[in-house]
């Protein structure tokens, strides 16, 4: 009996409770599947932000949007903000409504056909109230500088260069300017598109034209220097005939002024008081004026 009942008990004591190995089995399920719940629960609100965004549009600062139905343009332009829209049946297309640069390089002839290569700047912008239609007609800001600003600006460029001469354009270039200016922005002004500024960031000449003009400045100073040149001899000229016609006139002065009487007067104050030495013929004797003499020599004396 002994030996039995310590057998009993020792087979109660070696045999698993089966309540003890199932616990940490469910535990683990239990967050597994917690786990994918909440995944579950991410995915589907990311899926439904994901929908809900289809129905809202973010119009960014500097930009308008063209509001299509079905792909037709509508007359609403969206201004910067967020907005609502139903999918599907509208779809949006931003523009920029900056003031956008463009830099254009292209060769002119001058009135006097001297070859002029131009690098032109130029700043222009979509008008906001004119997005939609200058969407429709012309297409995005890449379609309307290929198709329009660089045709017009090459077409306008042309035209003003051709009406000056090639010394006018280094000359006059704040004209040119303003007309390529007025030109530029009727063309643009019909497609609905605006015009700020335009530069002229360089204009080259061909070199022949470049040593021509510097041939032609060369000529220019030595023309300059001649025309110093013969002024200046013909100032002189001037001065010596003035001098020349101020001393014959001083000495037609001074032979007025000599007269027989101004002589003799004259020989009377240079005498020394004695009678000259007188050598030669009878003739040479009798010329001279012995009377005059011993008068003058008595008063003297006296």
């Amino acid at each position: 009996m002994d030996s039995a009942s310590s057998a009993a008990s020792a087979g109660t004591l070696s045999a698993p409770d089966p309540r003890s190995s199932a616990a940490p089995v469910s535990s683990s399920s239990s967050e597994k599947a917690h786990n994918a719940l909440s995944a579950l629960r991410l995915l589907a609100l990311l899926l439904a932000l994901a929908l809900l965004s289809n129905f809202f549009v973010v119009i960014h600062a500097g930009e308008r949007g063209v509001l299509m139905k079905f792909g037709a343009v509508q007359e609403q332009v969206l201004p910067e903000g967020l907005h609502p829209l139903l999918p599907v049946v509208y779809s949006i297309k931003t523009l920029s409504v900056r003031v956008q640069p463009l830099e254009v390089k292209t060769e002119a002839a001058t009135r006097d056909l001297q070859d002029l290569s131009t690098d032109v700047a130029v700043n222009w912008h979509i008008p906001p109230d004119q997005v939609n239609r200058v969407f429709q007609r012309l297409g995005d800001g890449q379609a309307i500088e290929a198709t329009v600003i660089r045709p017009a600006v090459e077409e306008v460029l042309k035209a003003v260069v051709a009406s000056f001469r090639a010394e006018q354009i280094v000359t006059e270039r704040d004209r040119i300017k303003a007309a390529i200016d007025a030109l530029l922005s009727q063309r643009l002004d019909g497609y609905g598109l605006g015009l700020d500024d335009v530069s002229l960031l360089q204009l080259g000449f061909s070199e022949r034209f470049r040593d021509a003009v510097e041939a032609k400045q060369v000529a220019v100073q030595e023309a300059k220097r001649a025309e110093y040149q013969t002024i200046k001899a013909q100032r002189l000229a001037e001065a010596r005939v003035f001098k020349a016609k101020g001393e014959a006139e001083a000495h037609q002065l001074l032979q007025a002024g000599l007269t027989p009487q101004v002589l003799e007067q004259q020989a009377i104050e240079k005498w020394n008081g004695h009678l000259p030495l007188v050598m030669g013929n009878d003739a040479a004797i009798r010329g001279i004026d012995f009377k005059s003499l011993l008068k003058v020599d008595g008063r003297q004396r006296r």
